[in-house]
């Protein structure tokens, strides 16, 4: 078989010690019949023929291959005969370019599927940018593990992905209290406010579809962990992983409460502060209808107390002045205005 082209990344190890760094795919096969051999194998988007050709060699099912490879596949784990297939989600929050008050997700994901064979493991990412290097340096900083087989190997990939959707909601936590503290500060809520609530939302969504199904794929795993080659030293660290999922799952849950919340909220507090407003409203109206009521009283063509005296103008202006005061400390007292 042809060397697929860029973006490929490959590892070997025999008896749990690293001896081989991105070598040839062609020799791929060879190292998976060696008893004391672990292999790894990373592409980064292939095309269908370059799969099919490494698929064809390693004989992976079809069907997986065409999982690998379709668009929008959901996060799930399947066994086939010679092989466990999985598709997992990394993701990351972008930082906005356009305005802040945007309602365009920043949440970005990039699948990750893998082959974990009995001998080796291979993955096949595609979409945003997933950092390989740290998960090459988890299984670096564990390499007493990799003596334990592929069931290693797939661990520490998992294990930096439920990380990476930790800090994702991370963020997602601190902009959801960012909100709230805007929504009860001196100033009123801006449409930019309402945009970043909406944009939580739409995030929370997508994020949601990506965490909740990893404590299927991970309880899968657990399940059948002799199929990929765990054992009872690797129980401890899949457990650990387990438990993280599940922290995972319930925290993006509790957001998405607390994010309905913020909007309900935020709806409450506009219709208080629109009640508010007509309150004031209503009560500089009736302030402003005791000169009216009389200056239109003596703008009358009759004879009225004071007609045609100077002393008349002052007691109107002294009515005016009275009646408009009182009504200011009487709605002022009751916080109307």
């Amino acid at each position: 078989m042809a060397s697929l082209p860029g973006g490929v990344r490959t590892r070997l190890w025999r008896d749990g010690l690293l001896v081989a760094d991105d070598f040839p795919l062609d020799d791929v096969s060879e190292h998976l019949t060696d008893d004391r051999a672990l292999v790894w194998v990373d592409l980064c988007d292939p095309g269908h023929e370059q799969l099919s050709a490494l698929a064809a060699e390693l004989t992976l099912d079809e069907h997986a291959v065409e999982d690998a490879i379709a668009r929008g596949e959901r996060t799930k784990t399947a066994r086939y005969p010679t092989h466990t297939f999985l598709t997992v989600y990394a993701t990351h929050l972008e930082r906005p370019s356009g305005a802040v008050g945007g309602i365009e997700s920043r949440l970005r994901t990039t699948r990750v599927s893998a082959f974990v064979l009995p001998r080796g493991v291979v993955t096949v990412r595609r979409g945003g940018p997933f950092d390989l290097d740290e998960v090459v340096s988890r299984w670096d900083d564990h390499a007493d593990l990799i003596q334990y087989g592929t069931g290693a190997l797939l661990h520490g990939l998992l294990d930096v992905i439920v990380d990476g959707q930790f800090d994702t909601i991370q963020a997602l936590d601190d902009a959801i209290e960012t909100i709230e503290d805007g929504l009860f500060g001196d100033t009123a809520p801006t449409r930019a406010t309402q945009h970043r609530i909406y944009r939580l939302r739409k995030e929370l969504v997508q994020l949601r579809r990506v965490v909740l199904p990893m404590r299927e794929v991970v309880t899968a795993i657990m399940r059948h962990r002799a199929d990929h080659g765990n054992n009872a030293e690797l129980d401890g660290w899949y457990t650990d992983l387990y438990d993280h999922v599940i922290r995972a799952t319930e925290w993006t849950e509790s957001l998405r409460d607390m994010v309905t919340t913020v909007f309900e909220t935020n709806l409450s507090l506009q219709d208080a502060r629109l009640n508010t407003v007509m309150k004031k409203l209503t009560g500089w109206a009736a302030i402003i209808a005791v000169p009216t009521a009389v200056t239109g009283w003596y703008g009358m063509n009759v004879p009225y107390p004071g007609f045609g005296h100077g002393w008349g103008v002052l007691v109107s202006s002294v009515v005016i002045a009275g009646s408009a005061g009182l009504l200011y400390l009487v709605f002022k007292r009751r916080d109307w205005l």
